[in-house]
């Protein structure tokens, strides 16, 4: 019925784009912060202005990463170096930490305006493995992962939550390091290799892989399949009802 492995005996979520469609919110909320501390960056410096790419500079450089470390590899690639800062700095200042916190800001304004649904399918989903019996852990590199689980009504369907604040509190690497999965197959009490890690980030698809669990699936709400299968996704679906249906395209 779930279309897993039968030595499968947890399942452990990404949030953002695989349980909630709040990668729409996050990207706007990036692309606002950037474009506007890139605009000041292109005046003082007299380079030219461009813009955060929502689509190719998100999915390339921010997805699926810790705020400080989507700030860091976007900067990079723009040959863009700040003060790393302290993780308590205020939004207004021009630090790594900072730049991370004033994105945040602009997610929470946005999130608390519009509010979040869960993915129908992944709701779905969700609720049957309640019914088989599977061990269920949401693993996000949000911060703010508690506040959107509880407005999309999912608390009751997860057993352990290992999220931005958590992997700070733990000193936990950020994806496309395995530790915050690891660590949520620990507290779910399972070995990697009995857990499926469910993914929509290349960063998070690497994790799965790098962590050595026994089922990785790519969801793919975006059209970068082929990329998800090289990162090393088992099977990629655009969305978790695939499975219940049996409709994957992979074998």
């Amino acid at each position: 019925m779930l279309s897993l492995p039968e030595h499968v005996r947890a399942c452990l979520f990404d949030l953002d784009g695989v349980l909630t469609p709040t990668a729409v919110v996050h990207k706007a909320a990036w692309e606002e912060t950037f474009n506007t501390f890139l605009r000041t960056h292109a005046k003082e410096s007299g380079e030219p202005f461009v813009p955060f790419d929502a689509e190719d500079d998100y999915y390339r450089y921010v997805d699926g990463m810790a705020r400080a470390d989507g700030v860091r590899t976007f900067l990079q690639s723009r040959e863009i170096t700040l003060p790393e800062g302290f993780p308590d700095d205020p939004g207004s200042a021009d630090t790594v930490h900072g730049l991370g916190n004033r994105k945040n800001a602009v997610l929470v304004e946005r999130l608390r305006e519009q509010g979040v649904e869960p993915y129908p399918g992944s709701l779905a989903y969700l609720r049957e493995t309640v019914e088989a019996g599977l061990k269920r852990a949401v693993v996000s590199a949000s911060a703010n992962c508690q506040e959107v689980v509880a407005a999309a009504g999912l608390e009751d369907l997860l057993e352990v939550r290992v999220d931005g604040v958590v992997a700070r509190q733990e000193k936990l690497r950020g994806k496309p390091h395995p530790d915050t999965f690891l660590l949520a197959a620990q507290r779910l009490g399972v070995e990697p290799e009995k857990a499926a890690v469910f993914e929509d980030a290349i960063a998070g698809v690497e994790a799965g892989r790098a962590g050595k669990f026994g089922y990785v699936v790519g969801v793919d709400r975006v059209g970068q399949a082929d990329a998800l299968r090289a990162a090393g996704a088992d099977v990629v679906v655009s969305d978790l009802a695939e499975l219940l249906d049996g409709a994957s395209d992979d074998s």
